[in-house]
């Protein structure tokens, strides 16, 4: 299967521009992004709402782009050249989905929150999916789930 935009010409420098200029259309008073080797982040404010997206980035060192198809070695430039493609992928398909989701929203398919939620900035300064998961995690692990359906029968 093909990831979205996996042959993207588009600069990460253009992508994140994209995703400002996006944020800003919506009504996001103000932008920040931000780097750090193995992710990328975006936050912004809408509407008194603070939001934080971390994207994974791939490692340089990954075999996936040191090795052909077939096994065999690549150079270092086409290594990096590899990499540097994948990078701008998850660049591209990050400015997708902040545009879908704002899009969703504007159209009353959904809620900023709703939509947003997993990424909304807590009080500590965590998102909430940082809050949630590992709570979540444990509770499957253990197995110890509410009801689904508590109110029945």
């Amino acid at each position: 299967m093909m990831a979205y935009a996996e042959k993207t010409s588009v600069a990460t420098s253009q992508s994140v521009m994209e995703i400002e200029r996006t944020l800003t259309k919506y009504g996001a008073d103000q932008f920040m992004y931000g780097t750090k080797p193995g992710s990328v982040a975006v936050g912004f404010v809408m509407s008194g709402r603070q939001v934080r997206i971390v994207v994974p980035l791939p490692a340089k060192t990954d075999k996936q782009f040191w090795l052909t198809d077939t096994g065999r070695d690549r150079s270092e430039t086409a290594a990096l050249k590899e990499w540097d493609q994948a990078c701008r992928q998850r660049y591209r398909a990050l400015a997708l989905v902040v545009k879908a989701k704002l899009e969703a929203v504007e159209a009353g398919i959904t809620t900023f929150e709703e939509e947003f939620m997993a990424h909304l900035v807590l009080p500590s300064g965590e998102t909430v999916s940082q809050r949630l998961l590992p709570e979540i995690k444990e509770a499957q692990r253990t197995g110890k789930l509410p009801p689904l359906l508590p109110h029945v029968g």
